[in-house]
């Protein structure tokens, strides 16, 4: 079993700064990540990325090359294309790697894990054809591929807005946005306005209206306050039918592709199988990792940057993977306090400045009531496909958290292993039994995180020759 001084998990911009700033502080660091380049979700292949595409993305995707090139100028070992399959709370990191299964060790880890896109559970979110806006933007970034035939955008948010643009940008013109952003929401952001000015959120302020306005210069179809979503599939010829009301009025759009989004939320499956405890965050709709001013979870010696500690964007990250790394350089004794509250200070400040606008976009923002406690005819578990209407009637029955609903229904228990319906199930409980979300509790998450064969273990054990830790079978 090999030791480092620190693992940090994910290569997105908050590991990558952690795994650099620890390579330039003299400590032995391992960056781990299952793509197989560097730059999570937002920096997604942009080492290989055509002058065209850059061009295409903007700016924000640019800097990721600089980034990205310093980590790898770093002495950071990068283990790349590996899956973390297991980890537990006294930093013993099981990894399957494309030569099989390896285990490392670290008394401090940095779960740099991201974001990921808040399910949307409307009626036929399954069908084929129906995929969200961020796999969409994978296929752009990645191979800059855009969907063929007619598409329709169903959602609000700024990568909403973002993606239809990088669309318009590369040609693609036969694009309809449907906004389920409501009305209601406008009172409460505009009491966020005045702080959403200070700091860097004006930036973002501009950059938010530049993307509307260059929407409506090239009179891109618009709807507004969109609810009462249902997609279904066109008979004969398969393509994708959506019905939904604007206002007071039905409508029916038809099309080949469908990118659903409503915001990003915490990844919070790591660190949930370690046993980091959550909180509920009301205004951002979202579980959030209790974290200490150093960015330590309930776990001692497990520190949460980035989006997986709360959305902030890639700024945020990166401040908060070098606050991360400054605290594990000054335990380790290669780093001295002053200089290191002076770079928790400066990466604070930073934070700070780019969290203003924040508020604003949560309350602006904020998923409606349809999306958090969907209709019965939803699915809330696509694995199992069991449905809003069973998940209400089981917890009638008397189901007494999502971990019993389990032995009920099997909610949870598929491939994704309840990353795509915990929330949803969390919001039915709590609604049907009028309690706060943080007394319904969560998904107990079980090893393996990822699928990991039989004869991986097999060959671990014949290569090792020692006895592998007794691993919990998925309930």
């Amino acid at each position: 079993m090999t030791q480092w001084d620190a693992i940090v998990l994910g290569a997105g911009p908050a590991g990558i700064a952690a795994a650099t700033r620890l390579s330039a502080g003299g400590a032995r660091v391992m960056l781990v990540d299952e793509n197989t380049a560097p730059g999570g979700q937002i920096w997604r292949g942009v080492e290989t990325a055509s002058p065209q595409r850059i061009a295409l993305l903007g700016a924000d995707y640019l800097y990721g090359q600089h980034r990205v090139a310093a980590l790898r100028a770093s002495t950071a070992t990068l283990a790349l294309n590996t899956v973390l399959w297991r980890v537990e709370s006294d930093g013993v990191v099981w990894l399957k790697t494309p030569g099989g299964l390896v285990r490392h060790h670290s008394p401090h880890l940095i779960l740099a894990t991201g974001a990921m896109e808040r399910p949307v559970p409307l009626p036929g979110w399954t069908l084929p054809g129906v995929t969200t806006i961020g796999g969409l933007q994978i296929l752009l970034k990645k191979n800059g591929i855009l969907p063929a035939g007619p598409l329709l955008l169903l959602g609000t948010g700024p990568l909403f807005y973002l993606y239809a643009l990088q669309c318009i940008k590369a040609g693609k013109r036969d694009i309809v946005m449907l906004d389920t952003a409501q009305r209601r929401n406008w009172l409460p952001a505009a009491k966020a306005f005045p702080h959403a000015l200070t700091g860097a959120g004006r930036y973002y302020l501009l950059k938010g209206i530049g993307l509307l306005s260059a929407l409506r210069w090239h009179r891109v179809p618009f709807f507004t306050g969109v609810s009462d979503v249902s997609i279904v599939q066109e008979p004969l010829h398969g393509g994708l039918v959506l019905h939904c009301r604007t206002g007071r009025t039905t409508r029916t759009f038809a099309a080949r592709q469908i990118g659903l989004h409503e915001g990003v939320i915490p990844e919070q499956h790591v660190a949930r199988s370690l046993g980091c405890a959550f909180v509920w965050d009301e205004i951002a709709a979202a579980f959030k990792p209790r974290r200490s001013a150093e960015l330590e979870s309930s776990v001692a010696g497990v520190f949460i940057a980035g989006d997986a500690g709360g959305i902030g964007g890639y700024h945020v990250a990166e401040a908060e993977g070098r606050i991360a790394a400054s605290i594990i350089l000054h335990r380790l004794g290669k780093l001295d306090a002053t200089p290191m509250r002076q770079e928790q200070h400066a990466a604070q400040h930073l934070c700070q400045s780019h969290l203003t606008s924040r508020p604003l976009l949560n309350r602006l923002y904020a998923p409606s009531p349809e999306i958090l406690t969907p209709q019965d005819s939803a699915l809330a578990c696509r694995c199992e496909e069991i449905s809003c209407a069973a998940v209400r009637e089981a917890i009638r029955l008397g189901a007494n958290g999502p971990n019993q609903l389990k032995a009920f229904l099997r909610t949870g228990m598929g491939p994704c292993q309840g990353r795509l319906c915990a929330t949803t199930i969390a919001h039915l409980f709590a609604a049907e039994r009028h309690i706060p979300l943080e007394d319904v509790g969560f998904y107990h998450i079980r090893n393996p995180l990822a699928p990991i064969s039989v004869g991986d273990l097999a060959d671990f054990y014949q290569e090792q020759k020692h006895c592998l830790p007794a691993i919990q079978a998925t309930e």
